[in-house]
């Protein structure tokens, strides 16, 4: 089925993209959203049509007030509910105990902990019992990303994981938006271009990549959470997620 998309999804647009989604995969779909500007054009694609596909973010406990805004304010628009997981009290009670509030900082394996608890353990729980999982991760976002594939089998967490606009730039969806009047983060427009945790994100500077926003403070090139294990055909479960 992952083989068969791949080869549809460079003549679909993206509502057919998302309808194929759909037809094609039985059981349950979730779409997964940060609210960011592609999540919003994927999700409009999805409400505009009424399709049975679950919406659900990951409520980390951190996020902007401004997302929270496009939250609320997606909701009255289509007349929705997009379903929330967020961590598990215990699992974040531990963790402060350990780390102090913003102990992420204190190293990279601090700050994983951190997503793992936030966000990874959470997402395994909006995933569970899914067929497919559709992510707004787009090929232009970073370096690690180019080779990302429309679709593709993912072995850690045994489901197709699907990239409809793993072909669209940034501008592309950002005119898709605007043309469909899609809400969006009013963090956008004051440069922050990927959104994620209030402490963990900025904004981002003239010539910067885009994600150059996220974990600022750390050397490391490969910034990522442990959400998203498999970009691409050549991905195996060897790819554990990062803890």
């Amino acid at each position: 089925m992952a083989g068969t998309l791949v080869e549809r999804f460079p003549a679909l647009d993206l509502f057919q993209r998302v309808a194929a989604i759909r037809a094609q995969i039985p059981g349950r779909v979730v779409f997964t959203t940060s609210f960011g500007l592609e999540d919003q054009a994927i999700a409009h694609a999805i409400f505009a049509q009424a399709l049975a596909i679950d919406v659900a973010t990951l409520d980390t406990g951190r996020l902007f007030p401004q997302t929270h805004d496009v939250w609320a304010e997606t909701e009255r628009r289509y007349g929705i509910r997009v379903l929330a997981f967020a961590p598990e009290h215990h699992s974040v009670e531990a963790l402060v105990a350990r780390q102090g509030i913003d102990g992420f900082r204190s190293s990279v394996a601090a700050r994983l902990d951190c997503c793992a608890v936030r966000k990874v353990a959470p997402l395994t729980r909006a995933l569970d019992g899914s067929a497919a999982w559709i992510t707004g991760l787009r090929a232009g976002q970073s370096a690690d990303r180019a080779q990302l594939a429309p679709a593709l089998f993912d072995d850690e967490r045994g489901l197709i994981k699907i990239n409809p606009l793993f072909d669209w730039t940034r501008e592309q969806t950002l005119e898709f938006v605007r043309a469909h009047d899609v809400p969006r983060n009013a963090l956008h427009e004051r440069g922050f271009l990927s959104i994620g945790c209030a402490p963990c994100t900025r904004a981002v500077m003239p010539g910067e990549p885009e994600r150059a926003g996220r974990w600022w403070w750390e050397q490391s090139q490969k910034k990522e959470c442990g959400l998203h294990v498999a970009y691409d055909a050549r991905t195996t479960s060897a790819n554990a997620p990062q803890k």
